[in-house]
């Protein structure tokens, strides 16, 4: 008996080193929170529903926008959140509990104080929580475009308290401005007007620090409402986040093996963490869905692929942001669409319409038909961004610039269409009466 004891410590002593691998090989030593994420969120979601339907928090039929012919309960986004923080809390139970998490090999630079810290940075839970405070609200009661740009950029902030894309700019500003302005770190002092407490006579200004700030502001902003854009049809958001998210593990996991920064472990588990809500969640939001994301679903999401493209600038590599970009194509197309459609058409960026790429493409496949239309755009564009992060080659910028510009073309074009037709059946001339 106690020999088998002794022979079973170097064996376990083993499993808690991390282990040097393959892309692939690491993301598989980090599959236990896409497990949790994927489980807790799969079977958390009826109890949501339920609880939803019974205070009334539902969705109901609109003849003209919604497909459905029944209430569908909201609050799905709640299901999802819970999903992704079982996952980071499975990542912080993994130091306490070996064999939990396979950590990858890193090098002595990226260790803090001589020691390996994976967890997920606090700050990063802290915006996920407020945004889906935001959300919920919103799903509840309602909540005005104020409140809700409020909540947006408090979840930001959190994210730059932390750190986490303050760097995102910095291979497009030094390499530019910086050798322009002569100053190649754009670190600046500014003379105050008398000595105050806590900075002296001078204050620093460190340029790509501010500038990354407000990218992330700007990304938070625009992911959130991008996201929100395109949760029309059954599954179609949870789809093609997913996706996203596959792209984003894929480049992650490359990072990681280049031994890249700090946030090499985090990145991961947050993207597993997403994938496996999603996931879990997709069975009971396809069509026909059972439950809707809502607003707390839609935004949290469009957060969460926001803040996997900036951790993708967090040493600096604006390239890799770029390819989480055109990984993200799908949502970011729409809204330009959006905006450009209501534009043409006098009507203010909140107003409703049913001129969506999954409006246009149910019109002609059906439901089920569009969303796995935009699946396969979706997978396209994925491949699109994983290739750029490997090989930065100018052909995929070229190529991604093609597709972008037909399917806006194509977009717009039918929706003029539409305009037009609409406004030519309520013309005077038209009038059979």
């Amino acid at each position: 008996m106690l020999l088998g004891v002794l022979n079973a410590i170097p064996a376990a002593a083993e499993a808690q080193q991390p282990v040097a691998q393959s892309s692939m090989g690491i993301l598989q030593g980090y599959l236990g929170v896409f497990a949790i994420a994927f489980l807790v969120t799969v079977l958390i979601t009826p109890l949501v529903r339920r609880l939803a339907i019974s205070n009334g928090i539902v969705d109901h039929p609109d003849e003209a926008r919604k497909q459905h012919k029944m209430p569908i309960a909201y609050l799905g986004g709640v299901a999802v959140y819970v999903g992704i923080m079982a996952g980071i809390m499975y990542s912080y139970f993994a130091d306490s509990v070996p064999g939990l998490i396979q950590y990858h090999e890193i090098g002595s630079e990226n260790l803090t104080d001589g020691v390996f810290t994976p967890q997920v940075p606090p700050w990063i839970a802290l915006g996920m929580t407020i945004i889906v405070v935001v959300g919920l609200i919103d799903d509840i009661k309602g909540v005005s475009a104020r409140v809700k740009l409020g909540g947006q950029l408090m979840a930001a902030a959190a994210l730059a308290i932390g750190d986490v894309g303050v760097n995102v700019a910095e291979g497009l500003l030094r390499p530019t401005l910086g050798r322009l302005l002569n100053n190649p770190e754009l670190v600046y002092e500014i003379p105050l007007p008398m000595d105050i407490p806590g900075f002296g006579t001078s204050m620093e200004l460190d340029f790509i620090y501010w500038s990354g700030t407000v990218v992330i502001a700007v990304f938070v902003l625009g992911a959130t409402n991008a996201s929100n854009f395109i949760d029309g049809l059954d599954g179609l958001l949870t789809g093609v986040t997913s996706i996203a998210m596959i792209g984003f593990l894929f480049i992650a996991a490359g990072m990681a093996l280049a031994d890249n920064g700090p946030l090499d472990g985090p990145r991961i588990i947050i993207g597993l963490a997403i994938l496996g809500a999603c996931m879990g969640f997709l069975p009971h939001n396809f069509n026909p869905a059972a439950i809707f994301l809502g607003d707390t679903g839609s935004l949290l999401l469009g957060y969460c692929s926001a803040l996997m493209i900036l951790s993708l600038g967090d040493t600096g590599q604006t390239s890799l942001v770029f390819a989480g970009l055109i990984i993200y194509s799908i949502p970011i197309i729409d809204t330009m669409l959006a905006i450009i459609r209501r534009k043409l058409a006098g009507k203010k960026m909140s107003d409703p319409d049913a001129e969506h790429l999954h409006h246009m493409l149910k019109r002609s496949f059906g439901v089920k038909g569009a969303v796995f239309a935009l699946y396969g755009i979706g997978m396209v564009f994925c491949v699109l961004g994983v290739l750029l992060s490997q090989f930065q080659a100018r052909s995929i910028y070229v190529l991604v610039l093609i597709v972008g510009f037909y399917i806006g073309v194509y977009a717009i074009k039918i929706a003029r269409r539409s305009q037009h037709e609409a406004q030519m059946s309520t013309s005077p001339g038209n009038d059979d009466a």
